[in-house]
């Protein structure tokens, strides 16, 4: 007799992980919108500092990251829930906020793991297609919602797109819904966002208290190992979320990371600068090329192929020890996701490009 799992497991789908392949040399990897900088020394050091400590358990409730959040950001401690990335939590307000019968609104192509939090809840998913600059179309996504609407994603700057909104969009989007619908602002990539200050999108949390902002230390802080993300909201949504996870979600080295990461704004500053730098250049060869692509405010860029065959070309970069993301397996065929890395991987990302559309 064979175990016998939950229907709902049959609707989840999978999360498409990125590839590796077997070439020689090197890979220039650039298909998971990671940093190519690492941790400062000041970060290494301070999780090495607390291997000595983990014969015990994390602090559950991550009292002193989310001091430093508060104090880094303006926001009350209480009101803001640590998880293990921003995915815990994402998967944490779903199970929170959904169940059968329920209905979730997002943009589609975006993040991923949307998809998962209403296949795994019993709720319905609504996806409403992005505009023809690659945009959330908020008019669009207003006009889905109804009163078994309990939760809407708005995913700013957008992956896999890095298209952008305004703040001031935003803001009048969450004030024309209904106060029962959780607002969930991700905003994984707002640092290389030039569109707004990253604490710009703060203040609308003092408007609309069904807001949620989500945040990580993934990307721009060089810390996708160690899992850290954040959610600043209501209290109610903070005790909400800790409700259903588990309480030792976010490592000892974790928090003394994420910790430390914050005293250092001038780094952050210096991965932004050399990231957009690396982002008008990708921009402005690509052009050359006659590529379309999306005005990106991420780390990354999405490129139309036309005609030509993603398959096809994904597999020539692979050859060449390239790495990047098919949109097909983000929601949307014919594109590819590429991630800035060094202007060595970006080179090299460009002169393998060149051969792949040969």
């Amino acid at each position: 007799m064979s175990l016998e799992f939950a229907a709902r497991l049959r609707r989840i789908p999978s999360y498409p992980v990125a590839q590796t392949y077997a070439v020689d040399g090197e890979l220039a990897k650039l298909a998971s919108n990671e940093t190519p900088f690492g941790p400062s020394a000041a970060v290494r050091e301070a999780i090495e500092a607390q291997v000595r400590t983990l014969n015990r358990y994390p602090d559950p409730a991550k009292a002193r990251l989310r001091d430093a959040l508060a104090a880094r950001l303006g926001v009350a401690a209480g009101a803001i829930a640590v998880g293990n990335g921003s995915c815990e939590l994402l998967f944490a307000a779903a199970d929170a906020l959904l169940e059968p019968g329920a209905e979730m609104v997002y943009a589609w192509p975006s993040f991923s793991v949307y998809p998962q939090l209403a296949a795994q809840s019993g709720a319905r998913a609504i996806e409403v297609p992005l505009d023809d600059a690659y945009r959330h179309d908020l008019d669009a996504m207003a006009r889905e919602v109804t009163v078994a609407t309990r939760m809407v994603l708005v995913c700013n700057p957008n992956n896999p797109t890095g298209t952008a909104l305004p703040v001031a969009e935003i803001d009048a989007f969450v004030g024309s819904l209904p106060r029962h619908v959780a607002v969930l602002l991700d905003e994984a990539y707002v640092e290389f966002n030039t569109l707004q200050d990253p604490l710009e999108s703060l203040a609308l949390l003092g408007k609309h208290p069904n807001l949620v902002i989500l945040r990580t230390f993934s990307k721009v802080y060089g810390l996708a190992g160690l899992r850290v993300g954040y959610a600043i909201g209501s209290e109610d949504f903070r005790r909400a979320v800790d409700t259903v996870r588990q309480p030792f979600s976010v490592s000892t080295l974790a928090q003394a990371g994420a910790i430390e990461a914050l005293r250092h704004v001038d780094e952050l500053e210096r991965r932004v600068e050399r990231t957009v730098i690396e982002r008008v250049g990708i921009e402005d060869e690509l052009s050359d090329r006659d590529l379309e692509f999306a005005e990106s405010q991420a780390n990354f860029s999405w490129i139309a192929l036309g005609d030509r065959d993603e398959d096809a070309v994904m597999e020539a970069l692979a050859k060449r020890g390239v790495i990047v993301r098919g949109g097909k397996a983000l929601g949307a065929a014919g594109f590819l996701r590429v991630t800035y890395g060094t202007r060595e991987e970006n080179n090299r990302f460009l002169a393998a490009l060149d051969e792949a559309l040969g």
